[in-house]
């Protein structure tokens, strides 16, 4: 790929996933229009965020990344918003504690609307129209009308961004994220689970380190750090004409950067190495970030590292694997011995939904709790005999009290799944599925920590 790469030079290559729309006039003028819109992130922050995973990269941070499946316009508000950012404070809380070190928040929000799928049809009652790709290209109605591509959405899907991001700064500098409240929320989540006991010594000693900051005088009311975090936002970048139209020049560095996004990722259908995504992700100066199945030969996973980080830069390219918990032992050793013997400087994180989706015998597709924390603990198995460092973990979670993933601590069953099953595309964690997961990977974390101390949860790390 030694062409010169420009905003639009991914028009030149083959493409996957990406909807037809009927009227062309129609996208151009829609592009055009979104193209003169202010972006949604800055370059700055772009370089904190790769800045913080090149900490990851080195092993002084870990990367908690989570989010919608596929976010939705019927379902936006603040209280969605807010109850999402709150898990995520509480699940970092653990994290930074059992870790003895940062954690790197970064939501699969205010921009995840496009959804990769398996056919780009679906079937009902003998009626077949095309499948629903996301809120930004169609909509979930099963009819011929809501199903037609309409490029008027892409507006729609920026306004509702640039929203949640407004709400999400908000939260982040206002003071909501202060370690007090978030310790508050964790210790309400722990008293009310049925794993409350397992729990209890953790929160104790986070409680503990609290008193002892407040008998330091650290408290916000002094040092108003205390009630501020670093937030970013991620999704997929699937629909190309969207992300171009918000590819601008940094004013700093005269660099590309996609200012949809403080990090976009390349899914596992459309990391061809000679394709269009893979061309457009070449030339954004952003951190990015790439989904690894288990068709992903170690050689042709050298070759995309080789296009995407030429310069081997820490924190620019995030590994993000996706196996199943079936197939993780297997498939995770080769790929990390090839990064690892060929010296590419990566960050390494488990998506442990994607692999471990199935359907149950009431129709639903969901994902098995426990499949979810064996593919996680595998992960951690494998980076601990490569000698390399498991970087965090990617989930579609959400802050609501939904029901589509079974078990849990609360051993959500089958017939629970009717209850309150509201995701639009791919099952999700619950709130409280959620904070278990934070635990129980506190536990992989704790494990894995040789002669750290414990810190103090400060807000620079939360």
């Amino acid at each position: 790929m030694s062409e010169r790469w420009t905003p639009d030079s991914w028009r030149s290559k083959p493409v996957q996933q990406m909807p037809v729309y009927p009227d062309a006039k129609a996208l151009a003028e829609v592009e055009a229009q979104l193209a003169t819109f202010p972006p949604l992130v800055f370059a700055g922050e772009a370089r904190n965020l790769k800045k913080a995973l090149a900490r990851v990269c080195a092993g002084e941070a870990f990367l908690l990344q989570g989010g919608d499946c596929a976010e939705s316009f019927a379902e936006h508000g603040a209280n969605n918003i807010r109850d999402l950012f709150r898990v995520f404070l509480q699940m970092a809380i653990v994290l930074t504690y059992a870790g003895a070190s940062p954690v790197v928040k970064v939501g699969r929000i205010a921009g995840q609307f496009a959804k990769p799928r398996s056919s780009d049809t679906e079937k009902r009652d003998g009626v077949e129209l095309p499948s629903y790709r996301g809120d930004i290209i169609n909509d979930i109605a099963f009819t011929e009308e809501a199903r037609r591509p309409d490029p008027r959405r892409q507006v729609e899907a920026y306004r509702q961004s640039a929203a949640t991001l407004n709400l999400l700064r908000a939260f982040a500098k206002g003071g909501y994220a202060s370690v007090e409240n978030v310790h508050q929320w964790m210790l309400q989540s722990v008293s009310g689970s049925p794993q409350s006991k397992a729990y209890a010594d953790l929160a104790d000693r986070v409680s503990g380190a609290l008193d002892f900051m407040r008998a330091c005088g650290l408290t916000f009311a002094v040092d108003s750090t205390l009630g501020t975090t670093d937030f970013y936002t991620s999704h997929e970048a699937l629909l190309l004409g969207y992300e171009q139209a918000f590819t601008r020049v940094d004013s700093t560095t005269g660099d590309w950067y996609a200012t949809s996004g403080h990090m976009l990722w390349i899914g596992d259908r459309t990391r061809q190495l000679d394709h269009a995504h893979v061309e457009y992700f070449r030339g954004i100066k952003n951190p990015i970030g790439l989904k690894c199945g288990p068709s992903l030969k170690p050689d042709e996973l050298l070759k995309l590292i080789d296009v995407l980080n030429p310069a081997n830069e820490p924190g620019r390219l995030t590994l993000i694997t996706r196996f199943g918990s079936d197939k993780v032992g297997d498939s995770l050793p080769p790929i990390v011995r090839a990064v690892q013997r060929e010296g590419r400087a990566v960050v390494w994180s488990c998506d442990p939904m994607h692999g471990n989706t199935i359907t149950s015998s009431s129709g639903y597709k969901t994902r098995p709790f426990d499949r979810i924390l064996s593919e996680v603990k595998s992960f951690f198995t494998v980076h601990a005999a490569e000698g390399t460092h498991a970087g965090g973990v990617h989930l579609e979670m959400t802050g609501q009290d939904v029901t589509e993933c079974i078990g849990g601590a609360r051993a959500i069953t089958d017939e629970d799944l009717n209850n309150r099953y509201h995701t639009v595309c791919d099952p999700r964690l619950n709130a409280e599925q959620s904070i278990d997961m934070a635990f129980l990977i506190a536990e992989q974390l704790k494990q894995g920590r040789v002669g750290k101390a414990s810190p103090l949860p400060a807000a620079a790390g939360l």
